[in-house]
């Protein structure tokens, strides 16, 4: 028997992706799969409900509608808790229903819980592992990518400067320095970006490892090389906390580079974590009036100490850009991508002769980013009672 996908539309804050495409929606209908997206889920994105009909789509014409009988809810991010502003989300799924969404699992511990006693069976695509195999999966590079090359743009609109050097007859400008901290893909694609618009760009992150990568890009690296930062990186490829010391000598380092830059791009996060707290008061206070700062953790607590979550903000002439879910103003592309990322995901796993699912839990891209099953919590990171 075929499978029946449901594509919600997202109702957060912010929030402009959907979880498919026209694209992936005819990949989809190829395998046998019967696709149905609620009425208006694209909008934000330029997907019209025709494009998704012409694609092979049905248009439900409210949440409740394109729910009932879904074997699978495509979204882009957690459902709406009750509790929480906005229309109960949760409640309009059944039990044996199969969630796949970005779900924030390590911060929201609870929602884990009332997926598993709502008889979810969620998926949290944002553990998937960082294999080779798994990359056409990895939503967070995916998103990741984009937030990095929009912060120089959001950073640009803020500066009052151009960016590289022009010769001009009335004289020289110089060009501007950037500094990106945080040199994973978000900050990588930030370091390219503001090359290719002509800045001189540093750039600094806790891996040893990620000093080829920076300067490949042009960059200069800028960290403390000591035997900690030797093991600054865990086997799964993300920054592991450093110890006090090792921040404070950090810290000073790059409290002098900040003082010297225009613009500076914090992309810092851990999975699990508040996102660190980088540039203190102090740090914003040595830069010179008309300097930019984007803070791309925002949303975990902000790399800045300063910055505010959905604002620009000034301080004594230093502005700090704290937009909510950078990905979402790119999002076109960012639906694009991620709705592959969950078609590449599924897809291995659905019969192509009669459109059925069967997931596959010996595949670690499954047991990787499976929360609850059959009504129990049975990811590792969450099985064990806080």
């Amino acid at each position: 028997m075929s499978m029946k996908i449901a594509v919600m539309k997202e109702r957060r804050a912010n929030e402009r992706r959907v979880a498919a495409t026209p694209e992936t929606v005819k990949k989809f209908a190829g395998l046998g799969v019967e696709v149905v997206v609620e009425a208006g889920a694209g909008a934000t994105a330029h997907f019209s409900d025709k494009d998704f009909q012409d694609a092979g789509a049905a248009i439900a014409a409210d949440a409740a509608a394109a729910l009932a009988g879904a074997d699978v809810i495509l979204k882009v991010r957690r459902p709406i808790m009750p509790g929480e502003d906005g229309m109960d989300e949760l409640t309009l799924m059944r039990a044996g229903q199969t969630l796949i969404a970005m779900l924030n699992p390590l911060i929201r511990r609870s929602d884990c819980d009332a997926y598993a006693a709502a008889g979810i069976d969620a998926y949290a695509m944002e553990l998937m592992p960082r294999i080779s195999r798994a990359q056409s999966m990895d939503v967070l590079s995916s998103q990741a990518n984009l937030a990095g090359y929009k912060s120089v743009l959001d950073a640009t609109e803020e500066f009052d400067r151009a960016l590289p050097m022009m010769m001009t007859a009335a004289g020289t400008i110089a060009p501007a320095k950037v500094f990106v901290m945080g040199a994973g893909v978000a900050g990588l694609q930030a370091i390219a970006t503001a090359r290719r618009l002509g800045a001189v760009v540093s750039a600094t992150d806790v891996r040893p490892v990620a000093k080829e990568q920076v300067e490949s890009l042009g960059a200069t690296f800028v960290m403390v090389a000591d035997e900690e930062s030797a093991q600054a990186e865990t086997e799964a490829g993300y920054a592991r906390e450093m110890s006090d010391e090792y921040k404070k000598k950090q810290a000073a380092l790059i409290a002098e580079t900040i003082a010297r830059q225009d613009i500076v791009i914090c992309t810092a996060l851990i999975p699990g974590r508040a996102a660190p707290v980088l540039v203190d008061e102090a740090m914003v206070a040595s830069m010179k009036p008309g300097s930019v700062i984007v803070d791309l953790a925002v949303e975990n607590g902000g790399n800045c100490a300063l910055s505010e979550m959905g604002r620009v903000v000034e301080v004594n002439g230093v502005k700090i850009i704290g937009h909510a879910n950078f990905p979402a103003r790119l999002a076109v592309d960012a639906s694009n991508l991620y709705a592959r990322n969950l078609f590449n995901f599924l897809s291995p796993h659905i019969n192509g002769e009669n459109g059925a699912l069967s997931f596959d839990f010996e595949d670690e891209t499954v047991s990787g980013v499976c929360l609850t099953r059959d009504g129990a919590l049975i990811h590792p990171m969450l099985s064990a009672k806080e």
